[in-house]
């Protein structure tokens, strides 16, 4: 299921310090293609600031994914 992570462990040296201080983000590859996201769950304080051209449906919810996660992930993100 969990084909690749998409960027280096987040117990990784060289970051922002988030891997201990705030859990670890990650962002993996899936076999389907698809990607996961690991961060922290803020559906319920974002969701009333959603801009009126988005919506959630049932099953989705809002992930933060700290900033230096996926600019240190973008030359590991697939072009195609």
């Amino acid at each position: 299921m969990f084909k690749r992570r998409i960027g280096p462990p987040p117990h990784e040296g060289g970051g922002n310090g988030s891997a201990a201080a705030n859990s670890c983000p990650d962002i993996w590859e899936l076999e389907s293609g698809d990607f996961a996201v690991i961060g922290m769950e803020r559906t319920a304080q974002l969701r009333p600031h959603l801009p009126s051209d988005a919506f959630l449906d049932p099953g989705e919810g809002i992930v933060v994914l700290p900033r230096h996660v996926l600019i240190k992930a973008r030359e590991n993100i697939p072009q195609e």
